[in-house]
């Protein structure tokens, strides 16, 4: 049975809806126009009538209907699908939004809270007015992070809504206040507050600051039905726009980081919620970006931060580089001290992800002695054995001169005693690579279908063991001769090369002598077609990875929380499924 939001979405055509607001004009099968939710020139904002869902591919702004009428009127989604309900005669049961109401009025609550506490935060001076003023933030960079006060009282808050009337169980529920004994207080008191608010615009929780020796430092929301802190970053929703036009998200660990580079002019920044970073906190950036710098205080804690969350980030797809830090402890510190343009070339200039682990693996470790450099090389090793052959022979080169050790020797330490990996056999599964594209050889055909068809020429055996890969034969003479071998084939598992010769004509023959001719396999015939299919199923893995992140950019996360968390899962499944095929 259709519930009244797939109703109201069947019946409100979402071209016209956005077309009062925004001028759209045909393209191809989709309508385009200027976005509203950022200022731009030219025309990003996409609008597709079949699939009734729209995309701006500037700020990353997507949706429906509703959530467009939300975003745009300022509404809750409550709000947005009665105002549509009423417009197009839509009958309106209010019974059928009962968890919707009631996340809503979690969010209604939270965003009454984030109103006492700036408010507070704005009524007189305070200690946490003063503070902030003394850590050099202007008014205005305060009151777009929406920056509150929380007093020392124990129960200020706790008074203020249950003069409101708000059950107090709701207020348990979203960790505003605590209780012991039977009496509830506030849960933040004497602390600067920073409002959590995710992409969609909703107070989902808060972080406070001390204002005292008080611990702990920092206090964050607990979980709750609106919040979890593996699902958020801290300020997304007012620097994504700046991460998407980057293309770089600039990752802190608090929330002091992100307003003062902000405040600074580095706007493409945002912070993990003071926690280590999750998966699922990568995948949420990597709809804006895949690329990253990660920004962490530079003493141990942040260091070991750092060096967790660089593999999340490389596990999720992206292209991770580590900032060091020299004469500042942390980004708040450094940009204070050194300004904007000095933390910009200092992020330009920070080092990729295996760079950093060089470098750290290289600390502590005396060159010039023998016993030194064999223990930088013993664990430089175990950091190239998660690249790529091509990208761990770039770096083998690097460390041989530098150590002044053989390439074969450093080779062996990595993949062991036949430095296989790294063997000649190996180099046509890496043209594999760089042919993926399906370009043609000379002769046609592409490296991936020469390869298979010189294994199936060598050995009949191998047949039956490229069968199910036959999707790997894109082009037509290639086919035709997989085609021709597999019928071909004797019980006895040998092709009659003439009889082979005879069912090709014109380029097809001439492409089955080029292989015969060219393609030579050193007698590495099973390692060259591991390989082969090693590639195969990396790109099968990374073009659902492509659609998974593609689904995640429109999805709508409230609307559609249980699917999204679905294909967050699947997204996380599968990067692991490819750093695991990566190493094999």
């Amino acid at each position: 049975m259709m519930n009244i939001a797939d109703e109201i979405k069947g019946r409100c055509n979402i071209v016209d809806v956005i077309g009062r607001l925004v001028p759209l004009k045909k393209a191809g099968a989709h309508y385009k126009g200027l976005c509203p939710f950022h200022n731009e020139k030219t025309p990003s904002f996409t609008v597709s009538e079949e699939k009734q869902r729209f995309i701006c591919y500037g700020c990353g702004a997507a949706g429906d209907v509703i959530s467009f009428v939300q975003r745009t009127q300022n509404l809750s989604f409550l709000e947005a699908a009665e105002k549509l309900a009423e417009e197009y005669g839509i009958e309106w049961n209010r019974g059928a939004f009962d968890t919707e109401s009631k996340r809503s009025a979690y969010y209604e609550i939270n965003r009454e809270a984030a109103t006492f506490f700036y408010r507070a935060f704005r009524s007189a001076r305070n200690p946490a007015l003063s503070y902030m003023a003394g850590r050099g933030l202007d008014d205005a960079v305060l009151k777009k992070f929406g920056v509150g006060y929380a007093d020392g009282e124990w129960d200020s808050l706790y008074r203020h809504f249950t003069d409101k009337g708000v059950d107090e169980k709701l207020l348990l529920e979203l960790g505003l206040v605590s209780s012991s004994k039977g009496r509830c207080y506030d849960k933040y008191r004497n602390r600067v507050m920073f409002p959590i608010i995710n992409t969609r615009g909703k107070v989902v929780g808060f972080g406070g600051r001390v204002l005292d020796d008080a611990l702990p430092k920092y206090l964050n929301s607990s979980d709750s039905r609106i919040f979890k802190k593996k699902d958020n970053l801290y300020a997304l929703h007012v620097t994504r726009q700046e991460i998407a036009k980057e293309d770089c998200a600039i990752l802190c660990e608090g929330y002091m980081d992100v307003i003062s580079l902000y405040r600074h002019g580095v706007r493409n920044v945002t912070a993990s919620l003071g926690t280590a970073l999750t998966a699922e906190q990568a995948a949420m950036l990597k709809r804006y970006t895949e690329n990253a710098v990660l920004a962490y205080d530079s003493d141990q804690a942040g260091r070991a931060a750092a060096e967790r969350g660089m593999d999340i980030l490389r596990d999720a797809g992206c292209k991770v580089r580590v900032l060091r830090m020299t004469g500042a402890k942390d980004p708040d510190e450094y940009v204070k001290a050194y300004g904007r343009e000095a933390f910009l070339e200092l992020a330009a200039r920070a080092p990729s992800l295996t760079e950093y682990k060089l470098a750290a693996a290289r600390e502590h470790c005396d060159l010039s002695t023998t016993d030194g450099s064999l223990a930088f090389l013993k664990r430089a090793a175990a950091v190239l054995r998660d690249l790529s052959p091509v990208e761990a022979d770039v770096y083998i080169r690097k460390l041989a001169d530098e150590a002044h050790v053989s390439e074969g020797a450093i080779r062996r330490e990595v993949w062991g005693a036949d430095g296989a990996r790294a063997s000649a056999p190996v180099r046509a599964p890496s043209a594999v690579r760089r042919r993926a594209d399906g370009g043609d050889e000379s002769a046609g055909g592409t490296m991936l279908e020469r390869i298979f068809i010189r294994l199936m020429l060598l050995s009949g055996a191998y047949i039956d063991r490229i069968k199910p890969y036959e999707k790997a034969f894109s082009t037509p003479s290639a086919f035709k001769i997989y085609s021709a071998l597999t019928a071909l084939c004797a019980d006895d598992g040998e092709v009659d090369m003439r009889k082979l010769e005879d069912a090709l004509d014109g380029p097809d023959r001439a492409l089955l002598f080029d292989i015969r001719e060219k393609v030579q396999l050193a007698d590495k015939d099973e390692a060259v077609f591991a390989e082969c299919v090693k590639t195969l199923r990396l790109s099968a893995l990374t073009d659902r990875e492509r659609e998974i992140v593609r689904m995640l950019t429109v999805a709508n996360d409230e609307e559609n929380k249980e699917r999204v968390d679905t294909l967050t899962r699947e997204l996380i499944g599968i990067q692991r499924e490819i750093k695991e095929v990566k190493g094999r």
